[in-house]
């Protein structure tokens, strides 16, 4: 899907509409709709046997989405009157009867802020967010979907809904790279106080883990993450008597989890569950949007001090073995590490542990409770801090009591030879260059499009970082990179 405010626009648009289209699904038909820039985006799920009985198992919000995917989707839809919500399922079940529809099947609309229902699409099949349905019914809907292909009759009406459900997609990509996705190595994955996995559950509250990766308890293998499938790790799905219990039970059970690997999107998530506008059911297709200073970009002030606990953490993994008598009583010498951090910024950390205690140069006020090679107490003022560290190869991840941090241990003295001309152009993630639209030797200017990447069903972008001559495009149609691969350099005029 591309937006086109302007005709200047449209040709661009459609070149790359069409070309996502064909690679993703082998058709380039492309179609125009009005655009709604703050609808809801509202659907009813359906199931319908082959004896004339069509259910609108109740309905969901899945309005918080970015590039038009749904992130977080919840039921049933908060804030609908009475009226809205029967119109909403008469439109539905009216749509499946008038084709003799059989099977579950999804039926999507959005919802305009002066109250118009536009219909959008008929999906038919189970979405991915059928479980937040299955909790607030009891349903198993799969079950239900195998039985009407058996040609079983439903019952006259659809059980009614109870409570509230939510939930939250976890993405391999960096939503402060416009969405980028990642790739890599996932090592861990652990979610505390799961009750189920892709399966129903009777309680009144609970938590659903749906993942296609490890396990729950970090007891599973490691698994490769590529750029030839979907983004979406897992999904986890609460459920409780109101939204907002549900809401805080999704929020503290992301905040927990200890998922090491790629960059995701689990701190974003906690903060838009976490967001009051959300929990007021303020929820629109631009709410990731409208609110993007408070759900990117809030993790710089804790990384130094996660960067501390790692390198204590280090320092206790290198005292174990042989440790010389008497140790305790001699002061070390001062300790220096450096670390980058997933968005880029470098931290030096400098301290020394002595018989006083801990001397950080940049925390005078943190005290050094104890600390292992996977876990640092640190005293804050008043407050205990715990860190569990965990290390695979260069990559530190870094799981604090509110925040977690992937580092990058550097050098402290690198090597002059690694670093890149100015100008110097990388691959961002793994993809394969699909377009080119600049000659080497020609001079370009800044936010000017040089080629794009394809990767996990989307094009990416490469522009130019400011105006100069493209000096060197080593880069070709075709051509499967790697993070890291320099693709262009422009140089200064």
């Amino acid at each position: 899907m591309r937006v086109v405010r302007t005709l200047a626009e449209l040709p661009g648009a459609l070149a790359a509409a069409r070309a996502e289209a064909a690679s993703a699904f082998g058709d380039d038909e492309v179609f125009c709709e009005p655009y709604l820039p703050t609808g809801r985006h509202l659907e009813v799920q359906l199931l319908a046997d082959a004896h004339g009985t069509v259910w609108a198992v109740g309905d969901r919000d899945c309005s918080l989405q970015r590039r038009h995917q749904k992130v977080i989707e919840e039921a049933p839809a908060p804030g609908l009157d009475p009226d809205l919500r029967t119109r909403l399922h008469t439109a539905a079940t009216a749509a499946a009867r008038a084709i003799g529809y059989r099977g579950a099947g999804t039926a999507e609309f959005l919802l305009a802020p002066d109250g118009r229902l536009a219909f959008l699409e008929m999906n038919t099949r189970l979405q991915v967010e059928h479980p937040v349905t299955e909790a607030v019914t009891g349903l198993d809907l799969v079950a239900l979907q195998l039985a009407v292909a058996e040609g079983e009759k439903l019952p006259a009406a659809a059980p009614p809904t109870e409570g509230c459900a939510i939930e939250a997609r976890l993405y391999a990509e960096d939503p402060a790279r416009d969405w980028q996705p990642a790739t890599g190595t996932v090592h861990l994955l652990e979610v505390p106080g799961v009750d189920v996995e892709f399966g129903t559950h009777p309680a009144p509250t609970g938590l659903r883990l749906d993942a296609g990766i490890g396990d729950s308890t970090g007891s599973g293998g490691e698994d490769r993450i590529t750029v030839h499938y979907d983004a979406m790790l897992a999904k986890l799905v609460a459920w409780a008597p109101t939204r907002r219990a549900a809401a805080r039970r999704l929020a503290d059970a992301l905040a927990r989890t200890r998922l090491h690997g790629p960059a995701t999107n689990r701190e974003l998530l906690v903060r838009a569950l976490r967001h009051p506008a959300f929990l007021d059911g303020a929820v629109h297709t631009a709410f990731l949007t409208e609110h993007a200073d408070q759900l990117l970009g809030q993790d710089g002030k804790s990384a130094p001090l996660a960067a501390l606990a790692a390198a204590l953490a280090d320092a206790a993994d290198r005292r174990t073995g042989a440790v010389p008598s008497g140790w305790r009583n001699l002061p070390s010498q001062p300790q220096h590490k450096r670390y980058r951090t997933a968005d880029g910024a470098e931290l030096d950390v400098r301290y020394r542990l002595t018989r006083d205690g801990l001397r950080a140069e940049d925390h005078p006020d943190v005290e050094l409770l104890g600390s292992t090679p996977e876990s640092v107490d640190l005293a804050v003022g008043p407050l205990r801090r715990r860190y569990r560290i965990a290390r695979y190869g260069d990559q530190v991840h870094v799981d604090g009591p509110t925040e977690h941090h992937t580092l990058t241990v550097l050098d402290r003295f690198p090597d002059p030879a690694a670093q890149l001309a100015p100008g110097t152009l990388l691959a961002p993630m793994p993809g394969t260059v699909v377009r080119i639209a600049a000659e080497p030797g020609r001079h370009v200017t800044a936010g000017q499009p040089l080629l794009w990447l394809e990767a996990m069903k989307m094009e990416h972008q490469v522009t130019a970082p400011a105006d100069g001559v493209l000096t060197e495009l080593p880069a070709t149609v075709g051509q499967q990179v790697e993070t890291g691969t320099v693709l262009a350099v422009v140089s200064a005029p």
